[in-house]
């Protein structure tokens, strides 16, 4: 049926809806615009194709009026309101209402930034809090892997979605110093094997769960 190719998610018209416009909904609609047409991702960031076409006689770029389009460029102008519906599609009523006014994809787009991710003085306060998290980031004696990198990692993601990632190298080393000091015997092991530089933190997260589970064993035992 063809009401199907609207359904959420299944078409360009009706991406994912975002029901919380949290640290994430930024990146998600982002990597899906771009999946589906980078056009579309231009004019959200950039601002609309202007109706404007080279004209063969005078060499120049010149605004052509509608009637005198040709059809590449009807098909490129459309963009400007497949961006819009696209962004319309994906927000509920409440952050619709936010943007109704704006004329532009990019007005849109805009507008959902500054209100959610703030302008550029919360933003920075945004990331001194998180830097601060991450500084003071430490792993208590009876806390789990898991739960560990669970916290760990939504701080750096957190960052990273604020264009303020730290690299994996410190992530690694900043996670090793983070855990308790009956660690320390395998931590030493790990920096002794291991090539802090070239070590992902998955990689380092896997090790330490192995032998957190064998320290477990022999406690059972």
């Amino acid at each position: 049926m063809d009401s199907e190719k609207y359904l959420e998610g299944q078409s360009l018209q009706r991406p994912h809806f975002i029901k919380v416009l949290d640290y994430y909904w930024k990146n998600r609609f982002e990597t899906y615009v771009k999946s589906k047409d980078l056009d579309l991702w231009h004019v959200i960031t950039d601002g609309d194709f202007p109706p404007i076409q080279n004209n063969p006689e005078t060499k120049k770029d010149e605004v052509v009026p509608f009637h005198k389009q040709n059809d590449d460029l009807k098909k490129k102008l459309a963009k400007n309101n497949e961006a819009k519906m696209v962004i319309y599609n994906a927000l509920p009523l409440k952050e619709y209402e936010r943007i109704f006014m704006c004329q532009t994809a990019k007005e849109n787009w805009d507008t959902l930034l500054i209100t959610h991710q703030g302008n550029n003085q919360v933003k920075a306060n945004k990331i001194d809090l998180l830097v601060q998290q991450y500084e003071q980031f430490t792993i208590p004696e009876e806390e789990s892997i898991d739960n560990a990198f669970s916290k760990f990692n939504t701080i750096i993601t957190s960052l990273k979605v604020l264009n303020e990632g730290f690299s994996s190298k410190n992530c690694v080393r900043k996670f090793l110093r983070a855990l308790h000091p009956k660690w320390r015997a395998k931590v030493t092991t790990i920096e002794e094997l291991k090539n802090l530089t070239t070590l992902s933190l998955d990689e380092l997260i896997g090790n330490l769960k192995v032998y957190q589970e064998v320290i477990k064993k022999e406690f059972d035992m």
